[in-house]
């Protein structure tokens, strides 16, 4: 009975905890939309955070998109060879990339790279006294510390993904036409025929609601750090846990709406 009472005891109060931060986290976002819209606009903070996010993050988009764009195209023409079929290896990695693997596999590694950082930043910032410094000098920490991050986040994701998309196809041009000798005409008729711009603005949208996820999980969970520098680094880990698995879910909602 004890043993039954104590399990109940634990569950209660994790279901108390889960909620709990789910509310913190609305109002903090909701916080964060007020202040967004709201002048004074650190236009300069913003755009370091956009070089942060954005221009820091390249070569990894770039590495990803390419051998992404590379691999696919091999594997599918392995499939496509059986029906005879090579020539549709590009328009079908051309769909791909746009749709899915282009944003999110942006946003999985933008988040690895820029969100961990995000949380790591803001966690120092916390338990070093840092933030509660801007409230003494009547500096709202949103403000200063959130907003910029999460315009950079979702304004840059969507760049960050065309850059992706670009790349897997160069990579799929040049494993598909140059090393497997589909031919070349046939190649890019194909994606001219069976991928519209459609693909790519959902795809960009896809891109930018992933950024808001990333950058704003990112900065709660550091904003909210405690418990010192292990707390800096459990918050890094549940921002990367978090945002990856929220985009991944997301992105099937999000699917399921646009297509």
């Amino acid at each position: 009975m004890n043993k039954a009472a104590a399990l109940l005891d634990q569950f209660g109060r994790s279901v108390f905890n889960v909620l709990e931060e789910m509310g913190s986290m609305i109002l903090l976002f909701l916080s964060t939309l007020a202040w967004a819209v709201r002048p004074p606009f650190k236009i300069r903070l913003t755009i370091k955070q956009m070089e942060f996010v954005g221009v820091k993050s390249i070569f990894v988009v770039v590495l990803t998109g390419l051998f992404t764009g590379m691999v696919t195209t091999l594997q599918g023409y392995y499939g496509f060879r059986m029906f005879s079929a090579e020539t549709l290896v590009g328009s079908t990695v051309a769909l791909a990339m746009a749709r899915e693997l282009g944003p999110v596999l942006t946003a999985l590694m933008v988040t690895a790279r820029a969100g961990s950082a995000m949380a790591a930043e803001l966690g120092t910032m916390r338990v070093t006294e840092q933030i509660d410094a801007l409230y003494v000098m009547a500096a709202n920490p949103v403000k200063h510390l959130i907003v910029p991050r999460v315009i950079a986040g979702v304004t840059m994701l969507p760049l960050l993904t065309v850059v992706s998309v670009f790349m897997g196809m160069v990579g799929s041009y040049f494993v598909g036409v140059i090393i497997l000798d589909i031919n070349k005409g046939m190649f890019i008729e194909n994606i001219n025929k069976f991928v519209d711009l459609y693909d790519l603005y959902n795809g960009l949208i896809k891109a930018a609601f992933f950024g808001l996820i990333l950058s704003f999980v990112g900065c709660f969970k550091g904003f909210k750090t405690t418990g010192g520098a292990e707390g800096v680094g459990k918050a890094t880990t549940e921002a990367v846990v978090i945002s990856a698995i929220t985009i991944l879910i997301s992105d099937y909602f999000l699917t399921a709406l646009m297509f």
